[in-house]
């Protein structure tokens, strides 16, 4: 895939769309914990995806069998990694870090997502951003029901060789 500055955003929408592996450029998540399956649109300020992992057995997150609709909220956040990649590569950035700050008006609307027949829909619409800072709100839907909403604000790591953006590294 190859992203150029030019290019109108929503001519490449549909050829854009991105597998599991194509997510693999864009989020730092391997194997199981790569929680995803695909992209199915995205723009400037938005991505939606998509996931199926809530159902398998072997899902990392799971506990005593289990996965709480808590753990939508890292569905959630590779989702703003990704689109945080792809809006990167759009500019000519080369990927950085993010890391979750805080959490606003998280609501449950179920108490598990394993049990969730239907694939997951995930979408983050980029709120705001200055410098490395930026605020996302987040659903998660199946079924036509939302699930799980909030916001996130993220802090973006954008030192060169991975430091921390504000020079403050182990000692």
């Amino acid at each position: 895939m190859t992203l150029t500055r030019d290019e109108p955003m929503r001519d490449r929408l549909d050829r854009d769309r991105l597998d599991r592996d194509g997510l693999a450029r864009l989020i730092p998540h391997a194997g199981a914990m790569r929680l995803l399956d695909g992209v199915l649109s995205w723009d400037r300020s938005r991505i939606r995806c998509t996931a199926s992992s809530h159902r398998d057995p072997g899902n990392p997150l799971r506990h005593a069998g289990r996965l709480a609709a808590l753990c939508g909220v890292e569905y959630a956040a590779q989702a703003m990694a990704a689109h945080g990649g792809l809006t990167g590569a759009a500019e000519g950035r080369p990927p950085a870090a993010g890391y979750l700050a805080s959490l606003r008006d998280l609501a449950c609307h179920v108490g598990r997502l394993d049990d969730i027949a239907g694939d997951l829909v995930v979408e983050a619409e980029n709120l705001t951003g200055e410098g490395n800072r930026v605020i996302y709100a987040f659903t998660i839907h199946a079924d036509g029901a939302e699930l799980l909403s909030g916001r996130a604000a993220v802090v973006i790591d954008a030192a060169p060789g991975g430091a921390p953006a504000n020079g403050m590294g182990p000692p």
